[in-house]
Order: structure tokens, then sequence, then C-alpha cells
């Protein structure tokens, strides 16, 4: 094979394979990656598959403290030899005052009401710790690890690399893909404005970060000369493609896994993803305190109408989360979190409750097509 440089990517023809340092370090098959989906969208099962499919699954590990993440990542390592991957949030303690929390529950507290649920408490704790997941995630050393809403030290990204860890950090702009390249990262995630659920941005507004997938992967690229994957709207064989030419290494997919059979979520979730209209997301920050995109529904309209209120992550996070679960078990879709990205209306195409197995091995062919397709375009 021939040497590419690091930010470099080859695309196949429909015949050939398609290699990139990324897929080639991995013995990727097909140069795609789902994406970590807290929320239940990504159990061992999912992360199996697509790894066995020759992709790369990837474990939401945000939720989770030392014990369940040793025993998630136990489960997938039982169903497959096969790389595949953990991502952590990267999170400061939170320890709000009682005035930030009152405010908050003041509007939360209502919405319990209609669901049958007694009124809001502080809690004792917000998020598990961040340095406690660290240090787990280190001594399990799984092939690779990815982080989002912050950049590690160097101290810890060496810590990751010395236990067999490929370190992949999230950018939504320049500025946070040059801060992952110096802490030493082995590649980014480049998070464009297409992408559902939570925003990585952590320089700067997220109101300012919202940059396209198909801006962002060729100025990631080109800045920090280290292999990206392009995440954002990205659905089918066409936007595969479309990124493998902009220079990115794969791509990371999360709505398009949404559906899939595998996936834990609330059936009526998957619904309102598939039944989504193009601009039926926006972004907001008021379900968890931090910028998301999801479908809209009355849990983002009224918490919405108070903004002052909303406490910052993960504290709001964690106050609406018995109201989410609530709503989660009676598959009543207006107090969902409902988080997708804006390809939303593609998931329709594909086969109803398709494994995701099955589909990595469409998209795979899907692209291969596009790529075979594109050779006769400037055919006279």
């Amino acid at each position: 094979m021939q040497k590419q440089a690091a930010g470099s990517s080859s695309v196949a023809s429909s015949a050939g394979r398609y290699v990139s340092l990324f897929t080639e370090r991995f013995a990727m098959r097909v140069p795609v990656v789902q994406a970590p989906m807290a929320g239940g969208a990504t159990p061992p099962a999912m992360v199996a598959a697509v790894s066995n499919a020759g992709g790369l699954g990837f474990l939401a590990a945000a939720p989770f403290d030392a014990e369940k993440l040793g025993s998630e990542v136990a489960a997938i390592r039982a169903l497959t030899d096969r790389p595949f991957g953990v991502n952590l949030f990267i999170l400061e303690p939170a320890s709000p005052d009682d005035a930030t929390v009152r405010r908050a529950l003041d509007s939360i507290d209502p919405l319990r009401a209609l669901l049958g649920l007694p009124p809001g408490t502080p809690l004792d704790r917000y998020a598990p710790d961040f340095r406690t997941q660290l240090d787990a995630l280190i001594a399990l050393r799984v092939p690779v690890v990815s982080f989002t809403f912050g950049v590690l030290s160097k101290e810890d990204v060496t810590r990751l690399q010395q236990a067999g860890s490929y370190v992949i950090g999230t950018a939504t702009h320049v500025a946070e893909g040059l801060a992952w390249r110096d802490a030493g990262a082995d590649a980014i995630v480049a998070q464009g404005a297409e992408a559902g659920a939570h925003r990585g941005t952590f320089i700067g507004r997220a109101e300012d970060a919202l940059v396209g997938t198909l801006a962002l992967v060729p100025q990631l690229v080109d800045a920090t000369g280290l292999p990206v994957l392009a995440a954002g709207g990205i659905m089918d064989g066409r936007g595969i493609a479309a990124a493998l030419m902009l220079g990115a290494q794969a791509v990371q997919m999360g709505t398009a896994f949404l559906t899939c059979a595998e996936s834990a979520i609330p059936a009526i979730w998957k619904s309102r993803v598939l039944s989504a209209a193009d601009n039926a997301t926006e972004v907001t920050r008021v379900i968890t305190g931090r910028h998301a995109r999801g479908i809209r529904n009355p849990l983002m309209q009224q918490l919405g109408e108070h903004p002052e209120r909303i406490a910052p992550y993960p504290v709001q996070n964690a106050l609406t989360q018995g109201l989410r679960q609530s709503a989660s078990r009676a598959e009543n879709g207006d107090y969902l979190s409902l988080w997708s990205g804006q390809g939303a209306p593609l998931a329709r195409k594909r086969p109803d409750g398709i494994g995701a197995a099955a589909l990595v091995a469409l998209l795979d062919r899907e692209w291969r097509d596009v790529v075979s397709a594109s050779n006769g375009l400037l055919n006279d």
C-alpha cells in the first residue's frame, strides 16, 4: 500500500478496497464509525454488531460509574474480538448553589406534575466523577477512546496511549481541533452543525460554533494534519462519499443508527425520528443545560419559555432526568429528549427494524456505488 500523509485519505472504486490510516489501523472494511449516543442507543449488542460488520462500534459511557463502565466493556468483549471504542464527557464536578437548583425546578416541577411525579429535589451528585471514569477507562485498555465537551491534558492523553488506546477528540471548529492536536490526540471528530445531540463546543460560544460538516471537515484536515472523522448530517452512501472526498478518513454516524433493531431507545423516539420533517430539529440548551440538537416537542418548548431558569450542564440534565425517564416508560414522546440530526428524514429509506450489521453492509454498498457512478460525471 502506498504510504499516506497523516491527514490524507484514499477513496476506492466500487470494486476496490478503501484504505486510510484510520481504517487500516483498526482493520475496518467499511469507513463507518457508529457514533456514541447516550440514552440507550448504543448498548453492547449495537457496538459489537457494528464492529463485527467491519465498521467501528462505540459505547456512550458518559452516564456510567466505573463499575457500570467495566461491565459494559466486558459485555462488548464477550460479543466481539474486533476493535471498538468508548466515549466519555470531560466534566468538572458540579456543585450548584440552592438558588440555581430552585430556579431550574420552578420550570421542571409543573412538567413533573403533568406526568404524575412529585416535585424534584436537589441531588447529592449530578454526574459521575470524570477522573474516576478516566482512571477506569485507562485500566480497561480499550482500543479506541473519544472525548467530548473539552480537551484532555497532554499527561492524560499520554496515559491513555501508554495503555494502548487510540485517542480521539471532538471539535466543532478549527481552534478546538488545534487544541486536541497540541494535547497529542491521534485523531479528530469533526462535529458539524447538522449533528444530533450534544454539541461538543468547549472554546467560545456554542452559538458561534455551528459550522456545517461540509465546511468543517476540510478545514480541520488542513489545519491539524490528523485523521479526521466527519460527523453531522451523514445518513447514506452519498454523505459517506462526500466526506471522504473532502479528506475525512471515515465518517461517524449517529442518527442513522438510532432506529436500528439493537437501539434500546423508546419506540416513540424511533417513530419521531422516522416521521421527522427536514426542519424538525433545533439546537437548544433548555433540556440539559448544554446546547444539543433534537426534534422539537413540548418539553423543549415549555422549558424554553423561561431560559433564565436553566441550570448549567450537568445539573439541568440531572434535574430533568426523572421526568424524561418517566416519559420513556410511558412512551410519551412529548417529554423525552428526542436527540436527532438534521438528516433524520433519510432514515425512512431503510427497511423497518434493520439491524446494525445490515445497515453497515448497506452503507458500504451505497457509498461504493456513488464513487463508481461519479467516475463517469465528466465523461462526454
